[in-house]
C-alpha cells in the first residue's frame, strides 16, 4: 500500500487556493483512476485504488494544513506503511514559480509547516515529496494571506500544466522511479530558471 497524501486545508473557503495545490493534484489523480474519495479515516478524506498496478491510498488530511502531521502519521501506523518507502506528499513551494515543480526524497520543511509538522510525527525527514509551485510572495504582502490567495487568470495555465506533471511524476514514484522522476522533472526546472 503506498499512501499519497496531498495538502491543504479543508472547507469550501480555501477551494482554489495557492495552499491548496496538493488537494487539487490528489483530485487530478483521483479522476484519472476512477478513485472516490469517499471514506473518513485518521481525519482525512481517504480514497482506496489502484494506480500503476500499486494499491494506493489518496489522502486529503483535514487538520488544516499545520497539523497534517497527526493525521498522517494515524494513517501510516493504522496501515503499517514504512512511509521512508511507501509514503508521497504532494504541496505548494513559494520558491517555484507557478507551473513548476520539483521532487526530492528526503529534506528539511523549507519553513512549510504541513512539512514541519509531518517530520515532527513521522520522525523522519525521508519520504518522497512533490513539491507544486505557487510562485513568491509579493513585496509587501503577508504570507499566510498570500498562500490563501487564488492563482491569477494568466497563472492558471501553468498551474494546470504543473497538475499534470505531478501525477506523471507520482505514477513514476509508486513505481519505484523515483530517480528517473527527478531527472526528468528538476532538470526542466533548472534550464527555465537558467533562461
Amino acid at each position: 500500500m503506498f499512501i499519497i497524501a496531498g495538502l491543504g486545508n479543508p472547507t469550501k473557503q480555501y477551494e482554489g487556493t495557492r495552499h491548496n495545490v496538493g488537494f487539487d493534484v490528489i483530485d487530478r489523480i483521483a479522476d484519472k483512476y476512477n478513485i472516490a474519495i469517499d471514506g473518513k479515516k485518521c481525519r482525512a478524506c481517504v480514497g482506496k485504488g489502484m494506480v500503476e498496478g500499486q494499491k494506493v491510498l489518496l489522502v486529503k488530511p483535514q487538520t488544516y494544513m499545520n497539523l497534517s502531521g497527526e493525521s498522517i502519521r494515524g494513517l501510516s501506523d493504522y496501515y503499517k506503511i514504512d512511509p521512508e518507502k511507501e509514503l508521497l506528499v504532494i504541496y505548494d513551494d513559494i520558491s517555484l514559480n507557478p507551473g513548476q515543480i520539483r521532487i526530492r526524497m528526503k529534506g528539511s520543511a523549507g519553513g512549510h509547516n504541513g512539512i514541519k509538522n509531518i517530520i515532527a510525527h513521522l520522525k523522519t525527514d525521508t519520504f518522497a515529496r512533490i513539491k507544486v509551485g505557487i510562485g513568491e510572495k509579493p513585496k509587501g504582502y503577508d504570507l499566510a494571506d498570500y498562500v490563501l490567495s487564488r492563482f491569477l487568470r494568466e497563472e492558471k495555465e501553468s498551474v494546470e500544466e504543473a497538475y499534470g506533471q505531478a501525477v506523471l511524476a507520482a505514477e513514476q514514484i509508486i513505481k519505484g522511479e523515483m530517480q528517473t522522476a527527478m531527472n526528468q522533472y528538476n532538470r526542466k526546472v533548472r534550464a527555465m530558471e537558467e533562461q
